[in-house]
Parts: structure tokens; C-alpha cells; sequence
């Protein structure tokens, strides 16, 4: 037999830690979804934020230009400025094409796939440096008022496009016609 005695003055310890696994087997699970929930949130962070496959050397974003398979129609006033703005664009076989449109010195919107014959199996498309376009893979330079007049070789690949009022309009079969670049 024991001869330790409990005093009622103070409370029996065991009672008092008796509910510390329990509430520890609750904890444990809670931290680790909560970690896992952490890491999965980086991750997507990391991958959306570092040019979303942009297959660019400059980081160059693409925004998403319409529905897949359907013609690509874009507001002519978007590019008054005289900047080139990057598209994507899924065919209706589920391709992904990019795309350049810019308004030339001369005033003439124009529009070519973000890809050449010579230059197109590195993935990395043009940038924009004043008036011309440049090769983010060779260098070379092309001036604005050439895109969609000069073609092959590393000239960047033009796209058939039309402008009716304030709308310019890529059709989708000028648009599948670039999967062949990516």
C-alpha cells in the first residue's frame, strides 16, 4: 500500500495531464495539414509567379486572348502606344500558340506569332526595344514597320490579320496554323 496521500487543497496531477495526448493526437494532424496547406500555396506561388511558362528569356507575360478555337478579336485602340502586347491562344485542338500585336511607326497594326523558323525550338520569342523586335535567342533585330512584310529565317512568323473599325481580328485558322512553332 501506498502511503502517499493526495491533499484536498491540491488537485490529483495524473487528472490534470491525463488530457495532454489527446489534445497533442488533435494538434499533430492539425499542424501537419496546416504545413502541407503552407507548402502547396508556395509552390502554386512560385510556379504562377515566374512568368507563367512564358517561354521567354525576358520573363515576357502572356495575356489569354479569347476562347479556344474561336477567332481572336482585340480592341485596335489597345495598341495606339505603340507596344508590342504578348497573347496565348488555344486552338480548338487544345494547341497553345503565342502571339505578338503592336501598332508600327507607320501606324500599321500588325501581329506575328512569338516564334521564327530558325530560332523557334528554343522557346524564346521576341521582346520589344523601342521600334523594333528583337530575338530573345540570337539577337538579331527587326524593325516594327517589317513585321508581317519580311518573313522566314529569323524574321519574326506573320500572322494574317484584319482590321475592321476599332477591332483587330486573328481567325482561328491563321492562329492554328502557328502550332507547328510550339
Amino acid at each position: 500500500m501506498s502511503t502517499h496521500r493526495h491533499s484536498p487543497a491540491r488537485p490529483d496531477r495524473r487528472a490534470q495531464f491525463a488530457t495532454r495526448p489527446a489534445a497533442r493526437a488533435v494538434r499533430t494532424p492539425l499542424v501537419l495539414m496546416i504545413g502541407a496547406a503552407l507548402l502547396f500555396v508556395g509552390a502554386f506561388v512560385l510556379v504562377v509567379g515566374t512568368g507563367r511558362d512564358s517561354g521567354t528569356a525576358d520573363g515576357q507575360s502572356f495575356a489569354d486572348a479569347g476562347l479556344a478555337g474561336a477567332d481572336v478579336v482585340l480592341p485596335a485602340s489597345t495598341f495606339d502606344d505603340g507596344l508590342a502586347r504578348f497573347y496565348r491562344h488555344l486552338t480548338a485542338a487544345g494547341r497553345e500558340v503565342r502571339f505578338f500585336v503592336m501598332k508600327s511607326s507607320d501606324g500599321v497594326i500588325r501581329a506575328a506569332f512569338d516564334a521564327c523558323d530558325v530560332c523557334y525550338r528554343e522557346r524564346k520569342g521576341y521582346r520589344q526595344a523601342g521600334d523594333v523586335m528583337v530575338c530573345n535567342n540570337c539577337e538579331q533585330v527587326f524593325p516594327s514597320t517589317q513585321i508581317n512584310v519580311l518573313q522566314g529565317g529569323c524574321n519574326p512568323a506573320p500572322i494574317e490579320r484584319s482590321v475592321s473599325g476599332d477591332q483587330v481580328v486573328l481567325s482561328a485558322a491563321a492562329l492554328s496554323r502557328g502550332v507547328a512553332y510550339f
